[in-house]
């Protein structure tokens, strides 16, 4: 019974993450939604403790990469791009250096 609620917990926190990483793009919105029904509906029949540890590992990961690595772009003119950042994307900027930097003790 604990691994089926481990197994609900990664399906709805992947859907939630899908809803505000495509927020307002309805195509990519289905397209994933489809693919995340389909990934667990091909493996609602797997009984092997250590195969179902392994899934829910890689929906957990699957979840982290969408919700910290993907961006929303939009088309707006044929070689400009709208960039749509969600807020919790947005880190300091830390401006690259290639010399190091001297202690100054």
């Amino acid at each position: 019974m604990e691994t089926r609620l481990k197994v609900l917990r990664v399906f709805k926190a992947l859907h939630r993450t899908r809803m505000a990483v495509f927020k307002d793009d309805n195509k990519a919105l289905t397209a994933a939604r489809l693919k995340i029904n389909d990934e667990f509906r091909k493996n609602r029949n797997e009984t092997s403790e250590e195969n179902i540890k392994q899934m829910i590992k890689m929906g957990s990961d699957v979840e982290t990469v969408l919700r910290e690595s993907v961006v929303q772009m939009e088309h707006k003119e044929e070689n400009i791009l709208l960039l749509r950042p969600r807020e919790n994307l947005l880190l300091e900027n830390v401006p690259y250096c290639d010399q190091p930097r001297k202690n100054s003790r």
